[in-house]
């Protein structure tokens, strides 16, 4: 359409006739931005707000400035009708400056293609009379934005259009979510009810808006997912609480971090193996029993990959200490006690890249509780532990966790009556920090399970049964009657495990 400016000068009987045979009316994608007539002696009068707009902070919900301002890169048409060799296209160099026949350089960054049409035109006014200028965005230039904050990977990216080009309507501009998406997703640690977005207006001005993602995940409507312009710049915050629920509704959404991708992990504390593990989507148990849990890279999933949980674990006061992008950490409580009696999945919080783990010690050992924890997922199939010296089948036994000493000394077979020292034994364990117990064990199996006379065994604990005062005496008469059977007989014992 023609513009105000054009119509009230072809609306003139003597110069209308000649302008409506002089402009080509066929080009509707032409944006003639002169509404008025230009005169030599008046200069035409920009709104301010348009070229130096002061920094704004807009709420969801109210109009974002979604002009489209010329930068290096557009491929832009200057129209200057009823002089012909004045009209070309041109390639906006980085610095935003266009050289013009007749005025030279003009500088069209920052610029609306109204606003560059009515510069050009207040510049040709001193050379010609009534000059009416049209500025057509022929080829856009690729969208560069930010993204910042809480997403797994920070940094400038380039997004390009789809559909038409330049002024037709039917291009379509990368989105938000879109960005978000290219960056990798957000992370766990986000907090997407105050994601920004920040705007460049004009040559100085600058607009923020804030956008709530949570209500797309709960509604499915977040209003327009704003659509991005060149130089725009995205930061999703990091939240300052965590709510275990919100955290599994974000971990769903289209936007957040891929579900499938490995995480490693640390865990540390009262689990059988410590250490660093690659937690993913459908992960063993660590034990060769195949998948388990419902297939997302959960806390539970960690401590299966760890071994499982050590009778002295707290499952109560576990906590997950979560790095974020600002430096700071996040500490989340989860109560692993809830989730077995309760099914409340949401404490089983689905874990993030760099996650560490703390399973802390118990100060109390509830019998029954453990007996309890020992029937669960959280707890290993199996522990191995060794029962050495005069029993009936020295070795390493297997038995379940939260197994009482008496439970593994029937594993091997029961006190070698004619020999073992049955009121006492000697236990040896390797703590998680590498030293070595060793402590004597006066066994009382009619007391029932307790730590002084009938302990329950972690993995890798040592049972020594010693030899009573009879086998003791009779085998060092032994050695001194047959001192060659005896050198035989302690060979025998050395390699009989090869």
């Amino acid at each position: 359409m023609l513009n105000t400016g054009l119509l009230k000068i072809l609306t003139q009987s003597s110069l209308g006739v000649v302008l409506l045979t002089a402009v080509n009316i066929a080009a509707p994608s032409a944006s003639l931005a002169q509404r008025q007539p230009v005169s030599p002696n008046r200069r035409p009068v920009l709104p301010n707000t348009q070229l130096t707009t002061p920094t704004t902070t807009t709420p969801v919900g109210t109009n974002i400035d979604t002009n489209y301002t010329l930068g290096g890169g557009d491929l832009i048409r200057v129209n200057v009708f009823e002089v012909p060799e004045y009209t070309g296209e041109y390639q906006i160099p980085p610095g935003g400056s266009i050289n013009l026949p007749l005025i030279g350089s003009v500088s069209v960054l920052g610029l609306t293609t109204e606003q560059a049409a009515d510069d050009i035109a207040q510049r040709y006014a001193r050379f010609l009379k009534r000059p009416l200028i049209s500025v057509n965005l022929l080829s856009p230039r690729p969208i560069n934005v930010f993204v910042a904050g809480e997403v797994t990977r920070p940094g400038a990216y380039t997004l390009s259009l789809q559909g038409g080009a330049g002024n037709n309507p039917g291009v379509q501009y990368p989105t938000v979510l879109a960005a978000l998406t290219t960056a990798q997703g957000v992370t766990l640690a986000a907090d997407v009810t105050q994601v920004q977005l920040r705007r460049k207006l004009g040559r100085s001005g600058e607009q923020t808006i804030s956008l709530n993602l949570k209500e797309l995940i709960q509604t499915g409507r977040i209003g327009p997912d704003i659509t991005l312009r060149d130089g725009d710049t995205i930061v999703v915050p990091t939240a300052t609480t965590f709510n275990v629920a919100e955290a599994r509704n974000l971990f769903a959404a289209n936007f957040a971090s891929d579900p499938t991708k490995p995480r490693t992990v640390a865990i540390i504390g009262e689990v059988n193996r410590p250490g660093s593990y690659l937690v993913s989507a459908g992960s063993t148990d660590g034990q060769g029993g195949g998948t388990v849990g419902s297939g997302l890279p959960t806390l539970t999933r960690a401590i299966q990959l760890a071994g499982g949980i050590t009778p002295q674990a707290d499952i109560r006061s576990l906590k997950l200490r979560r790095p974020t992008r600002i430096g700071t950490e996040q500490t989340i409580d989860v109560n692993l006690w809830q989730l077995l009696q309760s099914g409340d999945a949401n404490q089983d919080v689905i874990v993030q890249d760099g996650d560490t783990i703390v399973i802390p010690t118990a100060t109390e050992i509830n019998p029954a509780e453990a007996t309890q924890l020992a029937t669960t997922t959280l707890s290993p199939t199996s522990i191995q532990v060794g029962v050495v010296g005069e029993v009936k089948k020295p070795g390493t036994v297997e038995i379940r966790p939260n197994s009482s000493l008496n439970q593994a000394l029937l594993a091997a077979g029961g006190f070698n009556d004619a020999r073992a020292k049955s009121g006492a034994v000697d236990l040896i364990r390797l703590n998680p920090n590498g030293s070595v117990t060793k402590r004597v064990v006066q066994v009382d199996f009619s007391q029932g399970i307790n730590e002084k006379t009938n302990p329950i065994l972690r993995n890798n604990d040592v049972v020594v049964v010693s030899r009573n005062g009879t086998a003791r005496t009779g085998d060092a008469l032994g050695v001194l009657f047959n001192p060659i059977g005896s050198v035989f007989g302690i060979l025998r014992t050395i390699f009989s495990g090869f």
